[in-house]
């Protein structure tokens, strides 16, 4: 079976009320293909999580953009992935790549939280990705595998887990990895998931791409065979999100 097109919208820290319900009344509208063609995703704002859900189309679904290492308590500020399944919120965004930088999140503790939530029954969308420095060094892979290693140390069943590549110099930059540099990750990435946990997870596991997506690009880089989505960030609070999320028509043709 193959893998099913898988779109996010990651909305970061933006919007109000108003905002937020003109983004879900134009995610309503749309037309997009029937859910066994593509996986929609949205992931709003904490505070936007259940306005969002409670108002969303039914085939939509919302996401969480963190959540806590571990069971909730004494932890000011932080959200656990028990009030998450509370809230039924069923998706999570782990391991962005702005967390790692400005926050310091590492390897590890990225591999401690997507355990923890699959542990809780959370899907998790875990993200990877090289600085420009390290693209221009030539360690592109060297990153993302140890980035994905210590998601593999810690877990053993990848289904409810989607494998987001975002190269960090092409997120919100303008500039967005050439098809070919983005089939490259995903291609050596399917290939290091082969070898290091087990062909059938490399099968069907779904890597997806994030980095300056838009409307205009989308086609072209949903065209790559290793390319089975993409996690959108500026783009999806407006209306080419819904152009992206019918990029995923390539993959019928």
């Amino acid at each position: 079976m193959g893998r099913k097109f898988f779109v996010g919208g990651n909305w970061k820290c933006n919007g109000t009320i108003d905002e937020v319900k003109k983004i879900v009344n134009l995610l309503n509208e749309g037309k997009v293909p029937s859910q066994d063609v593509v996986e929609v995703v949205v992931s709003p704002p904490y505070v936007f999580l259940s306005l969002v859900k409670s108002t969303l189309r039914p085939d939509f679904h919302v996401a969480a953009q963190n959540c806590w290492v571990k069971k909730g308590g004494a932890f000011t500020g932080e959200v656990s992935a028990e009030m998450l399944k509370n809230l039924e919120v069923p998706w999570v965004i782990l391991g962005h790549s702005e967390r790692r930088a400005l926050l310091g999140e590492t390897n590890e503790f990225v591999g401690d939280k997507v355990a923890y939530a699959l542990s809780q029954g959370l899907k998790v969308i875990a993200c990877v990705g090289e600085t420009l420095e390290q693209r221009e060094a030539g360690s592109t892979m060297e990153v993302v595998a140890a980035q994905t290693k210590a998601i593999a140390e810690k877990v053993k069943d990848w289904t409810n887990i989607v494998l987001a590549y975002e190269p960090v110099w092409a997120i919100g930059t303008g500039k967005v990895a050439s098809p070919a540099q983005a089939q490259e990750v995903h291609c050596e990435l399917r290939k290091w998931l082969h070898a290091n946990t087990s062909p059938e997870v490399a099968a069907t596991t779904r890597i997806i791409y994030g980095g300056s997506v838009n409307g205009a690009n989308s086609k072209e880089l949903a065209g790559q065979p290793d390319l089975d989505g993409f996690l959108v960030g500026g783009a999806s609070l407006k209306p080419e999100f819904i152009d992206i999320i019918n990029a995923a028509e390539v993959k019928k043709a």
